[in-house]
């Protein structure tokens, strides 16, 4: 639906399409997508706060406007395509928007009922952008009212917000927007917006408030144990499977070992079969996947499973950011390397974040798991033919300014890693812990 507001001639439309199209690669080029987490109390991830890092110094970098449009236009291509339905399922976007974007119309290509847009209180108050604001709510947009010491009083500016930012979960802002809830308006639910360490995490959690993860603050402390970190009897299994698979053992041995875990046979054949997987053909049994698609197919099943096998010990975000991960850096890869190397790829990536999933130390998972040297070394080292393409997946996660000088090492586009990230992001949302339940 295009807005009112932004209503042009047919010929500037025209034209405005054509010139569209040509430059959407080159925009896309100008940086690349970064993302933070928003996290429910249950550490599951609810949303994404997505930004754009501009390849470019800083002195020669595009305007604000330029890296929005780009923004836009690269979520716009990968993830809510025209006649798809849009890739991220229940999670909602957050954008930060401020009276000169929201001006330019360029919000339209967006689904409305998941997209939030972050906003200070002065752009909510001003007057002549309110007929914009107004017919964007109605629309379906959510509004975040950033930095803001206190809700507006103005009824009609308080209908408007959706989100309220309540910096690091300061107990007098979040009294406060809970105080406001009416019947005949929906709750505005309290997002803290300021993470110095888990701490605040785990505060904000008590208090039932959904937190954007800094990744600053690191990957959040171990579980805590109760007696030695062990591997919980499915993880132990799955390892083994590994191992035999590395040793191309017989396939009737294989399946022999499986067969002593019905659930775990259940749920890797529901992997296999995912919209995720996509193998095109709907496999019965260890024997026929094997037969149809080989032992590295398996191999990486597998690896998925056990990302998943820990339940109690791994946050649910960290099990979406190993499998996400996984997949982006096999991606990266397709094009660059030989055919077969993807399964490799998305080893190394998931891998990277094993020993967090399991809650023991990576030389002793590796110890298990005996994997080939020149995985071993991309995941210990981030060295040798695959180490590249993880050092570049994770200067996009933690966006370090890094990503455009690996990038162009690796002889890759800013346009093709942003395609690969953002699709590894909606893949992801099919390969999570709940459809690897049974």
């Amino acid at each position: 639906m295009r807005f009112d507001f932004f209503r042009r001639s047919a010929a500037e439309e025209t034209q405005a399409t054509e010139v569209s199209k040509d430059r959407m690669v080159s925009r896309n080029a100008d940086g690349y997508v970064a993302y933070t987490l928003l996290l429910d109390p249950q550490k599951r991830v609810a949303g994404y706060k997505l930004a754009w890092c501009a390849a470019a110094r800083p002195e020669e970098a595009p305007d604000a406007i330029s890296q929005f449009k780009s923004l836009v236009a690269c979520v716009t291509e990968h993830l809510n395509p025209p006649e798809t339905p849009w890739r991220l399922g229940h999670s909602e976007l957050f954008f930060d928007v401020n009276a000169e974007v929201l001006a330019l119309g360029v919000l339209q290509s967006l689904p409305p009922e998941y997209t939030v847009l972050c906003l200070e209180l002065g752009d909510l108050a001003n007057e002549e952008l309110r007929p914009v604001l107004l017919f964007l709510r109605e629309q379906g947009f959510s509004f975040m009212l950033c930095r803001a010491p206190a809700l507006p009083e103005d009824p009609e500016l308080l209908g408007m917000v959706t989100h309220f930012d309540v910096d690091a979960g300061d107990p007098l802002l979040v009294a406060a927007v809970r105080g406001k809830e009416q019947p005949d308006h929906m709750p505005i639910q309290p997002i803290a917006t300021r993470m110095a360490s888990w701490k605040d995490f785990e505060a904000c959690a008590a208090r039932r408030i959904d937190m954007f993860a800094d990744a600053g603050c690191g990957l959040p402390p171990p579980a805590a144990s109760t007696g030695s970190r062990t591997l919980q009897p499915e993880s132990m299994l799955i390892m083994r499977l590994l191992q035999m698979i590395q040793r191309n053992e017989d396939l009737r041995e294989i399946e022999a070992a499986l067969k002593r875990d019905a659930a775990l046979t259940y749920r890797l054949l529901r992997h296999m079969n995912s919209p995720a997987v996509g193998a095109g053909v709907e496999i019965h049994s260890l024997h026929h996947a094997v037969t149809m698609l080989g032992y590295s197919p398996l191999f990486r099943w597998l690896s998925l499973l056990l990302a998943t096998s820990n339940p109690t010990g791994s946050p649910p975000f960290m099990m979406k950011k190993a499998i996400l991960r996984g997949r982006f850096v096999e991606l990266m890869g397709e094009t660059l390397l030989p055919r077969g190397e993807s399964d490799n790829l998305f080893v190394v990536g998931m891998f990277s974040l094993i020993d967090q999933l399991l809650g023991i130390p990576m030389q002793e998972v590796l110890n298990k798991v005996q994997l080939p040297d020149s995985v071993q070394q991309a995941i210990l080292t981030r060295g040798g033919v695959y180490g590249p393409f993880l050092s570049l997946a994770e200067a996009c996660e933690l966006n370090t300014g890094d990503a455009a000088r690996l990038a162009e090492a690796l002889l890759l586009s800013a346009d093709q890693v942003n395609a690969a990230h953002l699709s590894a992001l909606a893949w992801s949302q099919d390969v999570t812990p709940t459809e690897a339940a049974y």
